[in-house]
């Protein structure tokens, strides 16, 4: 029988000299434990407590990204400059109802990028007489309704403070500082740095920065409102919004660095500006040629119709038979007579909820 064989007493081997695996790592330096708190103990409360490092906290939109970035459009602002104020200058001049036919097509372009797409005539309805509404875009409805209004009365978004002005203008009332909501007082401390900037430039800030802050459906709309209506306070009083979807919403599709959005944001209001411009033109120049064509009919409703068509750029029966005051017969008849000189046609091509328009 062989004997039996003891194991070997490994408690007292050399491990050290064992050769290192391919797998073992150098043990690390005390400096090297990056977990670890330092050992200064108001830093670690500081910076080291849950739910760990935190990041210096920089200023959102940083204003002298954004003075850099207008110091490089100095000319092209100017030339908006210029563009808008002969706007202002014709709104001042022209009738009320002008104001609102651009601000209806401007928010039913509008609407094409921000995904409600709404037509200028539904809108139309809408604001006018409230019906045209279906449960799929009720929501984008009051949006546009919204718009409109924000558009074409009340005070501007900055009035009385951006704090106070944007909570109201947005219908978000507080009742105290304390209650205002938080993305309001995001944008009116970004806001608040920027102050010293041109009011296009400021308008250009807070579009992108309300976008950043705030959430909801109606996010887009809100920042394009906000801008349009804050850039207007370069004029006099007669625009009291800046195009920004007339020509396409070049404008609002800026990216990337300050520079690039400024640039982006001016180049496209400008081209909204002066598309404005250019339609107010042929609308003016309609207005006379109907005016003369329309001087031997009898009664009230002609020239009564007659601002209806310059004010709304879509017109149903029910809707002119709302703004005129006149009886359904009277404004079906005048509206017979116009198409007939080739003063309005009729969009639709139905037999029923026909829609006019001015023939410019």
């Amino acid at each position: 029988m062989k004997p039996k064989r003891e194991p070997p007493d490994t408690d007292h081997e050399d491990l050290e000299a064992t050769p290192p695996s391919i797998y073992d790592a150098e043990p690390p330096e005390d400096d090297d434990l990056w977990f670890l708190p330092p050992e200064d103990e108001d830093a670690a409360a500081d910076v080291y407590l849950p739910p760990g490092p935190r990041a210096e906290r920089g200023v959102l939109f940083d204003p002298r990204d954004w003075h850099a970035a207008q110091s490089g459009l100095s000319g092209e602002l100017a030339e908006l400059a210029v563009t808008f104020g002969a706007l202002d200058e014709r709104l001042r001049a022209g009738p009320e109802g002008w104001r609102h036919r651009l601000a209806l097509m401007d928010v039913s372009d509008l609407g094409w990028w921000t995904g409600d797409r709404i037509g200028v005539d539904r809108l139309a309805l809408w604001t006018g007489l409230r019906i045209g509404a279906t449960s799929d875009d009720v929501q984008a409805l009051f949006r546009a309704g919204w718009a409109v209004r924000r558009l074409t009365s009340g005070a501007a978004p900055s009035a009385g403070g951006w704090t106070t002005g944007l909570t109201a203008f947005l219908d978000r009332q507080a009742q105290g500082i304390e209650d205002v909501p938080e993305a309001v007082a995001d944008l009116a401390e970004v806001m608040g740095h920027g102050e010293a900037l041109h009011p296009v430039t400021q308008a250009a800030m807070a579009f992108h920065a309300w976008r950043a802050v705030s959430q909801g459906d109606g996010r887009d709309t809100e920042a394009a409102i906000i801008a349009a209506r804050h850039a207007a306070s370069m004029g006099r009083g007669g625009a009291l919004f800046m195009p920004l979807a007339l020509s396409g919403p070049g404008a609002l599709r800026g990216t990337g660095d300050p520079s690039d959005r400024l640039a982006a944001w001016v180049q496209g209001a400008g081209q909204a500006a002066l598309s404005a411009l250019l339609h107010l033109d042929r609308v003016s120049a309609w207005d006379r040629q109907a005016r003369a064509a329309t001087a031997g009919l009898s009664g009230r409703t002609p020239p009564v119709l007659i601002d209806v068509l310059a004010a709304w750029p879509m017109v149903s029966a029910p809707l002119a038979q709302d703004l005129t005051g006149a009886s359904r017969a009277a404004v079906q008849r005048n509206l017979d007579l116009f198409t007939q000189r080739g003063l309005i046609r009729e969009v639709t091509g139905q037999g029923r909820y026909r829609v006019w328009t001015a023939a410019l």
